[in-house]
């Protein structure tokens, strides 16, 4: 058995979930099992990455001991757009 952490963020809150799961588990099958889908229903796993502690990795990845599963929510705008907007006000 594997002990994991599924986490999703949005704005104003974050949610961490630690749960056990057997070994050779998935991601996709931990994020089901974790409970987090019917926490956050907006998440669709056809369409937002994931990752493990911040690398970017498919739902078929072999989840290792003491992993943390991450659910990105998708970028409102290009951060580099952002960065330009930003500078232009300021300047």
């Amino acid at each position: 058995m594997l002990q994991i952490e599924v986490a999703y963020a949005l704005p104003a809150r974050q949610t961490l979930l630690q749960l056990t799961v057997p070994a050779g588990s998935t991601i996709e099958s931990a994020i089901r099992a974790s409970g987090v889908l019917q926490k956050h229903p907006d998440i669709n796993l056809n369409e937002q990455q994931v990752g493990i502690f911040g690398e970017i990795v498919g739902l078929t990845r072999i989840l290792r001991d003491g992993d943390r599963v991450e659910i990105y929510r998708p970028l409102l705008v290009d951060p580099k757009e952002h960065r330009r907007r930003r500078a232009k006000m300021s300047g």
